[in-house]
């Protein structure tokens, strides 16, 4: 059924459809809720109408009518309610009334978009980050609720009473030397990383790390391999700084390296592994596969990225040694992050770069990034020579598995054990929900979504086909006792729109 504001919707997209015809559908489609928020013709507190139906009335694809509700809640003009709906907010500050041309957005639309590059609007286009970072089931996200904050502030509070100005300042050198140090004595015992303190180079996020890497180890052109499926976040920055990427498939193993070397026959200049814990299949590479990786990045004087970026969750067996420290003189940059283990807003991440480059990473890092964070790192640097670092990772491993023993189990009960993937293991802060071949798992995502149940696409993580169709299911953010009514409505969209019963 229609309801007014669609009517009005309608009205309003036909008109800036007919005056700018050459602008992006979704961006007109917002500028117009935009405008009607505005003007009131869209009431404080009143609910927009459910994006299929919109779509459907408007003619035009739900990822369309998504992508402008999204820009509404990240500006703040409308708010997400689990179960209910999408809302426009209920308190308004005075709002200007928007022209017609603002409506339009004759007038800003044409300026972004001649402003972009070639590379930005790819990134923009293809842009995976998602807008709301906290919920059930949001997968990479742990439990920012139970950060230390306030001993990581009472150290930073204490360090502050007799502070060396150079603490507040620009950072060089890689970061702070005691943070090293201390980062290093830890590292060796628990992931058995080999390495010196002045190798080490803090970057503000894995993100940041890869950036820096590309920049200075490769020319545009290079080729890079990457997991297949992998990391989102790795595919956009290689192919940003003018790198061509091979996807490369992952099997039960880790990254198939014979059929990499049947595939390729020209070198890669890095290849990009998680070998702990892959992402996002969560299988483990095997000790044959990481020995033939290092053979063949020697013998073609290529460099190994090893993203090790939760393998400190691994809740069952015996901890599985870092690829890095596995054999002297490893072609091998290890990267970390605290974004798992204490929180991601924290930006403190690190790459450990063999000796021979990682004095020009140094230089090239504070040249491009001017890093800072220098007194963050002190307080983490005293929070692990402490040992409270250490325990705050016991804890939360605990935490985690039982987190994710509950929601196991509730697949289990529910839909039976072909649902979770065969590669799932006791680790990480995500699971795998296997969907049938036939299942269109961007759309089930977005249903979810919708009804304010967070999820990812599998099939979205796959640089080439064949893929495989599930969800990626967070568990480490959602307490048990509220596990429930998410997975409640997760499993009545199965239901409905794959089981169809």
């Amino acid at each position: 059924m229609k309801s007014i504001s669609s009517d009005l919707l309608a009205q309003m997209l036909a008109e800036s459809r007919a005056t700018n015809p050459a602008e992006p559908v979704n961006r007109l489609l917002y500028c117009c809720l935009r405008a009607a928020i505005h003007d009131r013709r869209l009431p404080s507190a009143s609910r927009l109408p459910p994006s299929r139906d919109l779509a459907a009335e408007l003619g035009i694809s739900r990822n369309t009518v998504i992508y402008a509700y999204e820009q509404l809640i990240l500006e703040g003009y409308a708010n997400a309610v689990t179960g209910s709906g999408t809302f426009v907010i209920d308190r308004f500050p005075d709002l200007p009334v928007v022209t017609p041309q603002e409506q339009k957005c004759s007038v800003t639309l044409p300026l972004l978009k001649h402003t972009l590059s070639a590379r930005g609007r790819a990134i923009v286009n293809d842009a995976y980050a998602p807008v709301n970072q906290w919920g059930a089931f949001m997968p990479g996200v742990p439990d920012i609720t139970r950060a230390p904050q306030k001993a990581l502030a009472s150290i930073a509070n204490k360090l502050s009473e007799r502070m060396s100005p150079s603490l507040l300042s620009y950072a060089s050198k890689g970061g702070n030397a005691v943070f090293h140090e201390n980062l290093v004595a830890y590292l060796r015992q628990a992931r058995s990383v080999n390495c010196k303190p002045n190798q080490i180079i803090v970057t503000e996020g894995v993100h940041q790390a890869i950036d820096l890497i590309t920049r200075v180890l490769a020319d545009v052109g290079d080729h890079a391999w990457v997991e297949n499926p992998g990391y989102w976040g790795t595919r956009t920055i290689l192919l940003s700084n003018g790198l061509t990427i091979q996807g490369i498939n992952v099997d039960e193993e880790g990254m198939n390296i014979p059929k990499a070397m049947e595939l390729c026959e020209k070198a890669p200049k890095f290849a990009f592994v998680t070998p702990s814990h892959q992402y996002p299949l969560g299988s483990v590479m095997s000790m044959r596969r990481r020995f033939e990786l290092i053979a063949k990045a020697k013998a073609d004087s290529f460099w190994i990225v090893e993203d090790d970026y939760d393998s400190e969750f691994r809740s069952s067996g015996l901890p599985i040694p870092s690829l890095q420290g596995l054999v002297p003189d490893a072609p091998v940059i290890y990267i970390g992050t605290f974004s798992k283990t204490l929180y991601p807003g924290l930006r403190i991440a690190y790459m450990i770069a063999p000796p021979e480059i990682s004095e020009a990473l140094r230089t090239a890092h504070s040249e491009l990034y001017r890093g800072g964070h220098l007194q963050t790192q002190a307080a983490i640097a005293q929070f692990i020579s402490d040992g409270k670092y250490a325990a705050h990772v016991r804890r939360m491993r605990l935490v985690y598995s039982a987190r994710r023993a509950v929601l196991i189990n509730m697949i289990l009960k529910s839909l039976g054990k072909d649902w979770i993937h065969p590669f799932d293991t006791d680790a990480g802060l995500h699971l795998i929900l296997s969907l049938p071949p036939e299942s269109n798992d961007v759309e089930i995502s977005e249903i979810l979504a919708e009804k304010g149940v967070l999820t990812r696409p599998l099939s979205r993580f796959y640089v080439s086909g064949p893929v495989s169709k599930g969800l990626l299911l967070g568990f480490a953010c959602v307490a048990p006792e509220e596990m429930l009514a998410p997975f409640s409505i997760l499993l009545g969209v199965i239901r409905r729109n794959i089981l169809k019963i």
